[in-house]
């Protein structure tokens, strides 16, 4: 045991550290895994993506969807409303050895978002593919047709609302 004084705490100092909310390109964003992710609105969508291209986010390399229906009350940041749907953008900038991730909270009344096809032209098949599984449409898309399911197939196969089907197979019998 050391008789030494222990120091006094210097009463300019917070006693916790206070986090600053940290923005990207005014949208709530957090680091998680390693990789930074960004929670922009559907009205901010665009103007993050176009942004974020100019910060050298070059390419587009996924796009999907997730349904979150029985999952609600997941954690997102402070000012970030959770909603049923949610789409997921991860941008590449291969000259500065980065990724990010968008994390857009989609409403089940309004299901859309805007195409980012005159952006990343790559995303075609991608959103249609979230189309197809989630029924979320893209506004300005140039085709935007189911491309997993046939036509006439109704609902949409990943909401985790749908009915969980049965296509009868047909086993030809065994040679004897």
């Amino acid at each position: 045991m050391s008789d030494a004084p222990t120091p006094e705490p210097d009463a300019a100092e917070p006693a916790e550290p206070v986090d600053e909310p940290v923005l990207v390109h005014g949208c709530p964003a957090v680091e998680l895994l390693g990789q930074l992710v960004v929670h922009p609105s559907p009205e901010q969508y665009m103007d993050v993506v176009k942004a974020l291209t100019d910060d050298g986010y070059a390419m587009c390399v996924d796009l999907t969807a997730v349904d979150y229906l029985d999952f609600m009350h997941r954690a997102l940041p402070d000012g970030v409303t959770a909603e049923r749907f949610e789409v997921v953008v991860n941008l590449l900038d291969m000259a500065g050895r980065r990724r990010i991730r968008l994390r857009v909270q989609i409403p089940e009344s309004e299901p859309t978002l805007p195409s980012l096809f005159d952006i990343h032209p790559g995303t075609e098949a991608m959103e249609r593919e979230v189309f197809d599984m989630f029924g979320i449409g893209f506004d300005g898309h140039p085709d935007p047709s189911r491309i997993l399911m046939p036509e006439d197939w109704i609902g949409h196969p990943l909401r985790k609302d749908y009915d969980i089907g049965e296509i009868p197979v047909q086993f030809k019998g065994s040679p004897a």
